[in-house]
């Protein structure tokens, strides 16, 4: 399984998936971390601008977290079989251990309207 986090400052998890440029990506096999690395997008690939289609580094991943995401992203992830998490939770690592102690808090993606991440 592949885990992307945003993260724009590397630091914590983010807002506005669709917007963001650094995610840390995880390799998750049998439950546990066995790497992670940091990505970086050039800005006219990023989720937002890229409409219909996924940058092509993220195209492997299986769960989205973030600190935010539009309705339009968020349906766009889980049709082509990536679950979107929205969490408060803002430590990439501690997000990663509680997800997958199913214990990761989820919230409701924003409308479009309070986030512009227009679904074209």
């Amino acid at each position: 399984m592949h885990i992307a986090v945003t993260s724009q400052n590397r630091h914590s998890i983010t807002g506005h998936a669709g917007k963001c440029r650094k995610f840390w990506l995880y390799e998750i096999e049998q439950g546990s971390v066995k790497g992670k690395q940091l990505l970086e997008l050039p800005l006219k690939t990023t989720l937002h601008a890229q409409h219909h289609a996924l940058p092509e580094p993220l195209a492997g991943i299986n769960v989205l977290i973030s600190g935010g995401m539009g309705a339009g992203l968020y349906h766009r992830l889980m049709q082509r079989g990536i679950l979107p998490v929205i969490t408060v939770e803002e430590s990439p690592d501690q997000a990663i251990a509680a997800f997958l102690a199913n214990a990761l808090e989820r919230f409701p993606p924003q409308s479009d309207h309070q986030c512009h991440d227009h679904a074209h």
